[in-house]
């Protein structure tokens, strides 16, 4: 009966220490002693235990409107400013902290790898001799008690007794009537025993010379690997040590404390966990090879489609799509995660995309883009089980630990209802500056929620937007109105135009399922309409722009005419340029 109610104990226990487990990660506080620690878990576990009920309290009076507000997202983060000056006191005294402890540690050689050890053979051959350097002197010692047996006349003597005898002996002679100048002279116990065993065999002294002979060579190897340790700090700070080419101590470069205020921020400005961060990270980018690998050709151009850069947001971040559907291609699959070295290889192909976008797209000065956009589509994504899982689950550590808050928002589009699942059982685990980066958008909703954050014309065509790779007609850089076209209504655009010009334009609806046509109406009184696009239904499988040129000869406008029947909004995205006659030749 004694045991049963401890056992409701101990589970409580463990969910506990889950608890302070997972906060570790984020903020590892220092390590209590274990009494301590116990007290804590005990009294921590009546709070875990009532912050879990008004949890599930607020869950279940949620309902489903806790689920509509999980999918699409909050996207509340906002980033804070990298300017030293725009800081508040306790950020600025923990950044000058950091400073003095990369620097200490950069004099101490700690962001250096420890040389590799020795080969096996060296340390095979090495151990005899050391060894027997090391059994000399007892063999010496040996030899010396023997001679002081047989001096002595006690043969049936054990051996500590003759130890005892020998050493009496000594303090005899050492409290003679001899001068003390000579015993200063003589601080070294070898030259007492040969007194002693001065009238010894000849085995005996010459096992005193080899005990005090070794004794110059070892204090002159002693003395020679003392001598280059003052030399040792020096060499080890003269060495710059750069992350993302900005050095670590930047004597007026203004990127080092950008590059600090990532760590810092990870670990909420607790100063000592930010510095062990920041030294694993860099020790790990020389053991991973970072550097050679940025230029390393690692054969892989069929990946391209599947993670990649395209355009900015709407503040300027540059945005990185990640399209798992596109692993559907079973034979890709097999490329990137068939065997053990292929994963590997997809694992430093991730890494070295993500170092070449770091070095090409952001800014580290102070009023710069030091972040990026993460799109996910899940769309026909794999299954979580599978050969990808092990890789998948390395990379996410990897970025996590050695790439802190490079993320500005991660936006998850087409996301199935599993997934969600999964990740409200993971939110518990995540930090809240985490959890406020995160956006989830489901299929319907999918490129209304991009377009909140990416404008139309840096979003690629596969996403609803209008960007396409060598366009020869628009760029990003030629905005992209947006209407919404009400249900069983029409909506009409009309675009000026002057004399011998050439008008050109494209169009989007999303979803389509509606009539459209095109016309040129001329200012001029009297004038003709010209018919430019007959208006025709255009189906949901239809392409997913449609463009249109016509050379005006006189002043007027063409208009645009979209008729949307169905019972639902439509969104309807349109540009336009017009050139000059010299310019459309």
């Amino acid at each position: 009966m004694a045991e049963e109610p401890q056992q409701p104990e101990a589970a409580a226990a463990a969910a506990a220490t889950e608890v302070v487990v997972v906060t570790e990660k984020a903020a590892p506080p220092p390590p209590p002693p274990e009494a301590e620690a116990e007290k804590k878990v005990e009294e921590a576990t009546p709070e875990v235990k009532v912050a879990e009920e008004e949890e599930k309290k607020e869950e279940a009076a949620a309902g489903d409107e806790a689920g509509a507000a999980a999918i699409e997202g909050t996207g509340s983060f906002k980033e804070e400013s990298n300017l030293v000056a725009d800081l508040p006191d306790p950020e600025k005294k923990a950044l000058d902290e950091f400073k003095q402890l990369i620097a200490a540690a950069l004099a101490a050689g700690e962001f250096n790898l420890p040389p590799p050890p020795p080969p096996p053979k060296a340390k095979a051959e090495t151990a005899p001799a050391a060894t027997a350097g090391e059994t000399k002197p007892e063999e010496a010692a040996k030899e010396e008690l023997k001679a002081e047996e047989t001096k002595t006349e006690e043969p049936k003597a054990e051996v500590a007794p003759t130890a005892e005898a020998a050493t009496e002996e000594t303090k005899v002679e050492e409290s003679s009537g001899e001068p003390k100048a000579e015993e200063a002279a003589a601080p070294e116990p070898e030259e007492k025993t040969v007194v002693v065993t001065e009238e010894a065999a000849t085995k005996t002294v010459e096992a005193i010379e080899e005990t005090v002979v070794p004794a110059a060579p070892a204090a002159a190897t002693e003395e020679a690997a003392a001598a280059p340790e003052p030399e040792a700090p020096a060499a080890a700070a003269a060495e710059p040590v750069l992350i993302w080419g900005v050095p670590l101590v930047g004597d007026g470069d203004e990127r080092t404390d950008t590059v600090l205020l990532k760590f810092l921020r990870a670990r909420e400005f607790k100063v000592k966990e930010a510095m062990a961060m920041l030294k694993s990270a860099v020790l790990w980018r020389k053991r991973f090879g970072i550097e050679p690998l940025l230029d390393a050709d690692l054969g892989m151009p069929e990946l391209d489609t599947v993670v990649f850069y395209r355009g900015a947001d709407r503040e300027g971040h540059p945005v990185c799509y990640n399209v798992y559907g596109e692993f559907q291609d079973k034979d890709l699959y097999e490329k990137a995660f068939g065997d053990e070295e292929k994963r590997e290889r997809f694992l430093k192909w991730r890494i070295q995309l993500l170092e070449r976008g770091i070095l090409s797209q952001l800014d580290f000065s102070p009023s710069g883009i030091c972040s990026m956009v993460q799109v996910t589509d899940l769309k026909n994504s794999p299954p979580m089980l599978g050969k990808h899982r092990a890789v998948t689950r390395q990379a996410v550590a990897l970025l996590q630990d050695n790439y802190p808050e490079f993320i500005a928002k991660k936006v998850f589009i087409n996301v199935p209802w599993w997934y969600l699942a999964a990740n409200k059982m993971m939110s518990p685990f995540l930090t809240q500056r985490t959890k406020s980066k995160f956006i989830f958008a489901s299929p319907a909703k999918s490129t209304e929620t991009l377009f909140r954050y990416i404008a139309p014309e840096q979003v690629p065509v596969q996403f609803g937007g209008l960007f396409k790779e060598d366009d020869p007609e628009f760029t990003t850089s030629d905005a992209v109105t947006e209407l919404t076209i009400k249900p069983s209504s029409k909506e009409t655009v009309e675009i000026p135009v002057s004399e011998n010009s050439t008008i050109v334009w494209e169009l989007r609806v999303l979803g389509w399922e509606v009539s459209y046509g095109a016309e040129f109406t001329p200012d001029a009184e009297g004038g003709y309409t010209v018919i430019v696009q007959k208006t025709r239904k255009v189906p949901a499988n239809e392409e997913p722009i449609m463009k249109g040129t016509f050379k005006v000869g006189e002043p007027g406008k063409i208009v645009l005419t979209i008729n949307n029947p169905a019972s639902k909004k439509k969104k309807l995205l349109y540009r336009s340029k017009v050139k000059n006659t010299s310019e459309s030749v």
